[in-house]
C-alpha cells in the first residue's frame, strides 16, 4: 500500500490486514526509528487493533539503515509471515524501499564508514571535489548525479573505490529481488488540493501534540541534533524552534510547505512505479475501501472485483 504522506495508507492497510488475516510490514524510512513518533505519524500500539506490525521501532536514531538493509530485513519478515499462513501487507511512503524489496538492488559493496569519513573530509576541504573525482572514475554515473547530491555522490565513489570498478558496471550486472511471491501494488491518489489541505492540518496537529517536546526528549537521551531522522520535515523545524531560529508559528508554516513539496515528490516517484492499481481518494473514504477490498479479494482468489467502480485517471 503506497501513497503520499497524509493520504491514509496506514489506516487502509490496517483494515485490509484485519479483513484478510494479514500482518503489517512497515515501508517507511522514518518509522523504523525509535522515539520518533509524532512527526512520523506512527499508529499508537493501542490503535493497531492487535494486528502485528513489523519493522517499526527497530533502530536507534543514530543507526543507519540503507535500502539494501531494508530489503533484506523485509524479505525475512515477509517469509516469516507467509510461513504462519498469514498475508504480508506492506504499507508506507518510501517508494525506494518497496522497489528495493520487490526488484532488488545491484550487488554493490557494503558501507565503509572510515572511507566515507575520509571522503567527507575531502569535500569539506575542497567543495565539489567528490563529484569531480567521480567524473574521473565513472563518467557515466557522474552525469546522472547532481554535484550537490552528496549522499549519492559519496555512495557512488564508495562503490568505485571498494569494488575497483565503475559503479555503472555494477548497475548493469543485474539485481535479485523478492522471489516466490506475487504482489498487488495498491496506491492512493487523492486530489492534490484536498491532499494539501490535509497535510496542512496534519502539521498543525503534530506541533499541537507536542512535536517540539518530543524532540527535546530525544536530545535528552543523548542523541545529537545531527542524526539523520532530524533531517526530516517537521523534526527539522522543531529543532529550529528549540534553537531559537523559528517561532512556533513559523515552524508550522515551513513544515507545511516542506511537507507539501515532499508529497509532490512522492507522487512523482509513484507515477513511475510499474503495475500500480490506483485508488482515487483517501484511505478513509468508503468508496476507496470497497475498491481496495475487492481488488485484494480478487487477487487472493476469494472474490470478484467491485462492479461499476471507475478506474482513477492519473493527473
Amino acid at each position: 500500500m503506497l501513497g503520499p504522506t497524509g493520504s491514509g495508507k496506514s489506516e487502509l492497510a490496517l483494515r485490509l490486514a484485519e479483513e484478510f488475516d494479514g500482518e503489517i510490514v512497515n515501508c517507511d524510512s522514518l518509522q523504523v526509528y525509535r522515539h520518533f513518533d509524532i512527526g512520523t505519524a506512527k499508529l499508537p500500539a493501542g490503535d493497531r487493533h492487535k494486528v502485528p506490525h513489523h519493522l517499526i521501532d527497530v533502530l536507534n536514531p543514530d543507526e543507519l539503515f540503507t535500502a539494501g538493509e531494508y530489503a533484506r530485513a523485509a524479505a525475512a519478515v515477509v517469509q516469516e509471515i507467509s510461513a504462519r499462513g498469514r498475508l504480508p501487507v506492506l504499507a508506507g511512503g518510501t517508494g525506494f524501499y518497496l522497489r528495493a524489496l520487490l526488484e532488488g538492488l545491484f550487488p554493490g559493496p557494503v558501507r565503509d564508514q572510515a572511507l566515507r569519513d575520509r571522503l567527507a573530509a575531502r569535500e569539506v576541504r575542497r567543495p565539489g571535489s567528490l563529484h569531480r573525482l567521480l567524473a574521473r572514475f565513472d563518467p557515466e554515473t557522474a552525469l546522472k548525479i547532481h554535484p550537490h547530491d552528496l549522499p549519492k555522490v559519496t555512495r557512488a565513489l564508495e562503490i568505485c573505490l571498494l569494488a575497483r570498478r565503475p559503479a555503472s558496471e555494477l548497475f548493469r550486472a543485474g539485481r535479485a529481488g523478492l522471489r516466490g511471491y506475487r504482489s498487488l501494488k495498491l496506491g492512493l491518489w487523492p486530489g492534490r488540493d484536498a491532499l494539501y489541505d490535509r497535510v496542512n492540518l496534519r502539521c498543525e496537529k503534530m506541533f499541537e501534540a507536542g512535536l517540539v517536546d518530543e524532540v527535546r526528549r530525544i536530545l535528552a537521551l543523548g542523541y545529537p541534533a545531527e542524526v539523520k531522522p532530524f533531517e526530516s520535515v517537521g523534526y527539522k523545524q522543531a529543532l529550529q524552534v528549540i534553537r531559537g531560529e523559528l517561532n512556533p508559528r513559523e515552524a508550522v508554516f515551513y513544515a507545511q510547505r516542506s511537507t507539501r513539496n515532499y508529497a509532490k515528490r512522492q507522487l512523482t516517484w509513484f507515477r513511475k512505479e510499474t503495475g500500480m492499481v490506483w485508488l482515487k481518494g483517501f484511505g478513509d473514504e468508503p468508496g476507496v475501501w470497497e475498491e481496495a477490498r475487492g481488488r485484494v479479494a480478487e487477487f487472493l482468489g476469494c472474490g470478484k472485483p467491485p462492479k461499476n467502480v471507475p478506474k482513477p485517471a492519473l493527473p
